[in-house]
């Protein structure tokens, strides 16, 4: 009764500070619940009927998935879904199988699947104009660009698109070399930002590095983890829910921040010249399994790469356009300015699409080079993009991402505190990761196999979460930013059962 009781005052002091919001949300729990043998949790309402499935059969698509399309594009599950129709937070099969997804699309479908006004603006802009180069001028880009860079502050009022984070953030690091005149880049270990030849270089995750040679001059430091890392404690995160690490910083001081800015200091003199071009960061770490890093450490290590000649990147790609809930942008939550901001994914809704945006005094020296891109910018992507961000203030999502984002940590602190095998959770807003280890006290990662169990076992109870993180122990929760109270009861039961059977499994 003592736990019970400590939890519920907790979540209620959680839910009083958001209470912003005009009306207070249920309280909802899982640490009580008991499941039969076959049970399933009940699957919240839904009042959408997908159309019937009539394409080729599911054994001809995977012959034609084997056949012709590349190997290097692999699926998931065991049975791999064929997914056939979406509606904001839930996806169909071809079977008619309804699941909530948690992953929307790898953290790209940010205001619902075939939101109703995105795919007017789409079908209104096909009809009048569908592309011409970006060489002449048209509304929707003008538009666009401003509407765009007016949520951003400061001098940030300059972008160029793109059609992918990719391109982005390969164009944002050719921008900085190009104005600092320097070559030397940093980013952070488990970071991941990208597949080009520049953008595999600063990714540190060895399942994405094609093992051949790259990008020269790129450089990674210490991740500043707070729970998997050297230093970590109770109290670093910007997050409701912190490490169960003990904290010995004392009041004002993070321990943990400055033993990771020594570390990047290190990096600073040994491994680059005296002068750098860029450090590019996510804010929250995406594929590396939402890692937050100490408060204050992208401050200080801005401070650090400026001294030194260079700019600081913002890679926004996931964590932009609301999703961290308490601020637009990732990076304001860190109380810094970045000189750069790269963003795609949640910026199309699905549509493929990317920007970087910057200040005229470093855009201005790249216009001595010849930089086309035939699609960035393209009429129908414009008009999208200016209806995601539409969308993105009428349904006020931002503030759905942090009422729900905190429920949704809250309710899955409860099954950390109640699984040995749930090391971590973390995040903000709707941007969560769920770190999975052999047992709280080693910390190391829960193996591959029983991962993969756990991750199968949600998906046929109909929830769909990613996974990421260096070994792959990390469940990610990144879902459209529409998802409801109910759907954070629904997915919270799941996987309590879940980890129930693989407890199960595990004692036989």
């Amino acid at each position: 009764m003592n736990f019970l009781a400590t939890m519920k005052r907790s979540i209620s002091r959680a839910y009083a500070s958001l209470l912003k919001c005009q009306q207070p949300l249920p309280l909802i729990g899982v640490s009580s619940r008991h499941f039969s043998k076959d049970e399933h949790p009940v699957m919240p309402p839904c009042d959408f009927e997908p159309v019937k499935y009539e394409s080729d059969p599911f054994e001809r698509i995977l012959e034609i998935r084997k056949q012709r399309i590349a190997p290097s594009l692999y699926t998931i599950y065991k049975k791999p879904l064929l997914l056939h129709q979406g509606h904001k937070q839930w996806l169909f099969d071809n079977e008619g199988r309804r699941y909530l997804d948690l992953i929307a699309g790898i953290v790209t479908v940010s205001v619902g699947h075939c939101h109703p006004k995105i795919t007017e603006a789409a079908h209104k802009q096909f009809g009048r104009l569908c592309h011409t180069s970006n060489i002449f001028l048209n509304p929707p880009i003008h538009e666009y660009a401003e509407k765009l860079t007016d949520l951003l502050p400061g001098k940030l009022k300059v972008v160029y698109f793109t059609n992918s984070g990719t391109e982005a953030n390969e164009l944002a690091m050719q921008m900085a070399r190009v104005y600092t005149g320097n070559c030397d880049i940093i980013s952070l270990r488990g970071g991941y930002h990208g597949s080009g030849p520049t953008a595999v270089s600063v990714t540190a995750v060895a399942s994405y590095k094609p093992g051949v040679a790259t990008s020269s001059n790129c450089y990674t430091t210490m991740c500043p983890d707070v729970f998997h890392g050297i230093w970590g404690g109770s109290h670093c995160r910007d997050s409701p829910v912190q490490t169960i690490r003990k904290c010995s910083c004392s009041p004002g001081c993070c321990e943990a921040k400055d033993q990771y800015i020594d570390q990047f200091k290190e990096t600073l003199c040994t491994s680059t010249g005296q002068r750098v071009a860029a450090f590019i960061a996510e804010p929250i770490q995406g594929v590396g399994g939402a890692v937050q890093y100490p408060k204050g450490f992208l401050k200080e290590a801005y401070n650090l790469v400026r001294e030194r000649g260079g700019l600081c990147i913002a890679d926004e790609v996931q964590t932009g356009f609301g999703r961290t809930g308490s601020h637009y942008w990732g990076f304001q939550t860190h109380d810094v300015m970045p000189d750069i901001v790269t963003m795609a994914k949640g910026i199309g809704n699905g549509f493929p699409m990317g920007a970087v945006v910057t200040t005229q005094e470093i855009a201005k020296p790249f216009a001595n080079f010849m930089h086309f891109n035939t699609f960035g910018g393209n009429p129908v992507a414009c008009a999208v993009g200016s209806a995601v961000l539409d969308v993105i203030e009428e349904e006020g999502l931002q503030k759905n991402c942090e009422v729900i984002g905190t429920q949704m940590l809250l309710e899955f602190a409860k099954l950390r505190d109640m699984f040995e095998i749930i090391g971590d959770v973390r995040g903000k807003g709707l941007m969560i990761g769920i770190e999975m280890v052999k047992d709280k006290e080693s910390r190391k990662p829960l193996a591959a196999q029983e991962m993969n169990l756990i991750w199968e076992d949600c998906k046929d109870m109909g929830v769909l979460f990613g996974k990421g993180g260096i070994y792959g122990q990390t469940f990610r929760i990144k879902p459209p930013m529409c998802v409801t109270s109910e759907d954070v009861a629904f997915a919270a039961d799941v996987f309590h059962r879940a980890l129930t059977r693989h407890m199960e499994r595990s004692q036989r």
